[in-house]
């Protein structure tokens, strides 16, 4: 099951002296900085958490799976998200010491 924003909203209310109101406003913000930052093409880093990287893909010749009858993609750009070796550890279930990257 996926965390929603409607989770993490309540999970900020909850473990914050923000209001429900504040909570939603500052996830909100913070969302919006992201977007905005990605679709500047800059990249998004996140300290202990990972780097949201916007690439540049190249058309290219591609083949529709169904009908085998091949066809050119455009040109694009992509989210590509790079993981820290601090979250990779936590996730692999390796020892990580939090405090070193949150400065308390």
């Amino acid at each position: 099951m996926a965390v929603t924003k409607e989770k993490i909203i309540t999970d900020v209310f909850e473990n914050t002296d923000l209001s429900r109101k504040d909570a939603r406003a500052a996830v909100e913000k913070v969302m919006e900085i992201l977007k905005r930052t990605l679709a500047e093409e800059k990249d998004v880093l996140i300290s202990g958490f990972g780097k949201f990287v916007v690439k540049r893909k190249r058309a290219r010749r591609g083949r529709n799976p169904q009908t085998r009858e091949s066809l050119e993609l455009r040109s694009r750009r992509v989210v590509v998200f790079k993981n820290s070796g601090i979250l990779r550890k936590k996730v692999n279930g390796e020892i990580v010491d939090d405090q070193a990257v949150d400065g308390f």
